[in-house]
């Protein structure tokens, strides 16, 4: 079959990879019907990748059709129309059972699997023709009727952690919220805030495409300031005038940020952006592991700081419910839709910030 694979930094290619198989009588093989291309892959292209590994396929976010199954597999029959949820737990420890598939208790080689697909050889991606899925009964849920591959392939991992983070950051009515990066996780944040009851949203992106999607979903954009140049002095200054431009927004501080990169910058941004007694969460996936966190300024102004990552399984049923519902709308966030053969010129167009790009969804 044909998969997006990684062949080093800034390049992925649609090669022919292994036909995906059945995992054991646990799993199951979904045929693709839309793969999305994640912020996570991102990190993989630009060369920052979680494992030393290279060619292997691509993805964690796919909508499709079962069609192999497992016969110790039990509520899904060949056919069924599935998102593959982009988090990954085994069928059998307490925390799996509940949802919460990010504290899997059993030991990967154990449970039969990895955390994610598509960040090494160990799980193959779903930008592909097809994905094996391991604890099928676990990791793959029903589509409802009526909702579109593109809600569902959000609905994968994007909708899911930025519920997550503003779960997490405990949003209440009347809050006031900046979000920081304003991609495809960084609008569903918006979406969520405001589903949560918060008052303001605020958002803040360099690109101004990005702030104009954003202010179309309600939040008030905020530029942070060009540079740093030769003119305007270092780093460190362009992230204190970008904190002044936030509290000054927000007078005096949001009681609520969400950081939706992952950067050093961004976060430390995020942290400055709220006011004494505020609360940061951050879904941006960080590799950095010592992050300069002010411990005294932290302590000195009651901050509150979450930090983790998305059981998608534990939130979808409270996203589906929304959707439905009319109060989240996942697929605004899709921008293009290419077919697998385009997938080098998708990762070129969202690396690259391109305007008019958000979310890109490959079909097989």
């Amino acid at each position: 079959m044909r998969g997006v694979t990684y062949r080093g930094p800034s390049s992925v290619e649609v090669r022919s990879v292994p036909d995906a198989a059945l995992p054991d009588e646990h799993g199951a093989v979904v045929a693709v019907d839309l793969a999305g291309i994640c912020g996570s892959d991102l990190h993989i292209y630009a060369g920052h990748g979680f494992s030393p590994d290279t060619g292997y396929c691509l993805g964690h976010e796919a909508v499709g059709r079962v069609v192999e199954l497992g016969r110790a597999v039990t509520g899904l029959a060949v056919g069924d129309r599935v998102l593959v949820a982009a988090s990954v737990g085994c069928a059998f420890c307490a925390e799996c059972r509940r949802g919460r598939v990010s504290r899997c208790a059993a030991p990967p080689v154990a449970a039969g699997t990895v955390a994610c697909y598509g960040l090494s050889h160990a799980l193959p991606g779903s930008q592909a023709e097809a994905v094996a899925v391991p604890h099928a009964a676990t990791n793959l849920i029903p589509v409802p009727d009526g909702l579109s591959d593109e809600d569902a392939v959000v609905l994968t991992d994007n909708a899911p952690t930025a519920w997550y983070g503003a779960r997490r950051a405990r949003i209440q009515p009347g809050d006031s919220v900046v979000v920081v990066g304003l991609g495809p996780v960084g609008l569903m944040c918006i979406q969520a805030a405001y589903a949560l009851g918060a008052a303001r949203v605020f958002g803040m992106d360099k690109v101004p495409d990005r702030r104009d999607r954003a202010a179309a979903m309600g939040a008030e954009p905020v530029a942070p300031p060009e540079g740093p140049d030769p003119d305007r002095g270092s780093a460190a200054k362009a992230g204190k005038e970008a904190k002044a431009a936030i509290r000054a927004a927000t007078g005096g501080g949001a009681d609520v940020a969400l950081e939706a990169v992952g950067a050093d910058a961004s976060i430390d941004l995020a942290i400055g952006a709220v006011r004494t007694g505020g609360r940061v969460s951050v879904v941006g996936v960080s590799q950095n592991k010592a992050f300069p966190l002010h411990m005294p300024a932290a302590q000195v102004r009651e901050l509150e700081f979450a930090i983790g990552l998305c059981s998608v399984q534990y939130e979808l049923p409270t996203l589906l419910a929304l959707t439905a519902a009319g109060r989240l709308r996942p697929a605004e966030v899709v921008t293009h839709r290419l077919p697998l053969s385009e997938a080098a010129e998708g990762y070129r167009l969202m690396s690259t910030r391109s305007a008019g790009v958000s979310k890109v969804v490959l079909t097989p």
